[in-house]
């Protein structure tokens, strides 16, 4: 009988048991399925002309670099780096002894050669001079013209005068030093308000949809807190052999703004092509690596997702345009996107 009553007493504790850990195995299961609260946002379609985002270094459209056609000792240089020169301004001559004295013997080889041609004239008049004689003069007399003329044309290029209303950037040689045949001796930026340009390489596929007459802004380093607006006015029809980019002039609208050589900007270009984007909130996008992203979608039980690839066109303020990935899907999943797995249990907010 106390034999029964201790079997019993043992089952009878081990049914406990069994009952507590089944209740509590369903509360772990319970706890473990966690649900996600999640919200969605609608999916919008528009059309956008993509801008063409680059960088690059304002200039003037009208440089200089100005040199002796000559070459000589530097007599005298009449301006400095940063002053303003006008049109036409004498900037620098050359020592003219060597080049007079040419001038003075090929005036002289002339002479001689008129001389020369009278001479064979009167003699083939009388007869004592033969006709090649007579057509040797009249050569020699012409190459001596023409030689004097060199002369002379070199003479007047012994000098440098400004080609353009502007600034001096730069003076390369000083008086005294020898200067060689077109080695640049002044570096001149025209400073009219209509010459600034900006010059910017762009890829081939940017290249291909920019046209003369797009519009451009600019920002510059030295006016953080000012906007330039700008149209392209030239695209090359090369690219560069070192950077295997095309570059492209935008004239600046400098409105009255002070610039100069080598400031540096960012220009945002907006092509006249224009393509149809997929319009989504910034939040809906997870793990975007350059071009590439995710969103979430939710399934059609409504109570999971699934993850959709997309590929990103470019940021809008808040928003990101899409160009593909999302044909046919009116909504996706922003708040609560960070959190999901495609086995995660969701529930609408």
């Amino acid at each position: 009988m106390k034999l029964t009553q201790i079997i019993l007493s043992i089952l009878l504790a081990a049914a406990l048991w069994a009952c507590g850990t089944k209740a509590e195995n369903k509360q772990v299961e319970t706890t473990d399925e966690t649900v996600v609260p999640i919200k969605l946002a609608p999916v919008t379609t528009v059309v956008r002309a993509e801008p063409v985002v680059a960088s690059g270094l304002v200039s003037s459209d009208q440089e200089a670099r100005l040199s002796f056609k000559i070459g000589g000792i530097i007599n005298r240089m009449y301006v400095d780096e940063g002053q303003q020169v006008r049109k036409g301004q004498l900037l620098a001559t050359l020592d003219l002894t060597e080049i007079n004295a040419q001038v003075n013997q090929a005036q002289l080889a002339t002479e001689k050669a008129e001389r020369d041609l009278s001479r064979v004239k009167s003699l083939y008049a009388d007869t004592a001079a033969t006709l090649e004689q007579l057509q040797n003069a009249t050569t020699g007399q012409s190459v001596a013209k023409q030689n004097l003329t060199i002369a002379q044309f070199n003479q007047n290029y012994a000098q440098i005068r400004s080609t353009v209303d502007g600034t001096v950037t730069r003076k390369i040689a000083n008086a005294g030093e020898i200067a060689s045949p077109g080695a640049p001796v002044y570096l001149i930026s025209s400073n009219r308000p209509s010459d600034w340009v900006v010059r910017v390489g762009v890829s081939d596929k940017d290249w291909a949809r920019l046209r003369l007459g797009n519009k451009a802004s600019i920002k510059l380093d030295a006016y953080p807190d000012q906007t330039f607006t700008g149209t392209v006015s030239e695209l090359a029809q090369a690219a560069d052999p070192v950077n295997k980019l095309y570059e492209v002039k935008i004239h600046i609208n400098a409105g009255g703004v002070k610039l100069a050589p080598g400031l540096f900007g960012k220009v945002t270009l907006v092509p006249a092509q224009s393509r149809s984007y997929s319009l989504v909130p910034v939040e809906a996008i997870v793990e975007g690596n350059g071009k590439n992203g995710f969103v979430y979608l939710l399934a059609d039980d409504q109570k999971h997702v699934r993850k959709a690839p997309v590929q990103i066109g470019f940021l809008d303020g808040d928003k990101v345009l899409l160009t593909n990935g999302l044909a046919g899907v009116q909504q996706v999943v922003t708040a609560g996107s960070a959190y999901l797995t495609e086995e995660s249990n969701v529930v609408l907010k």
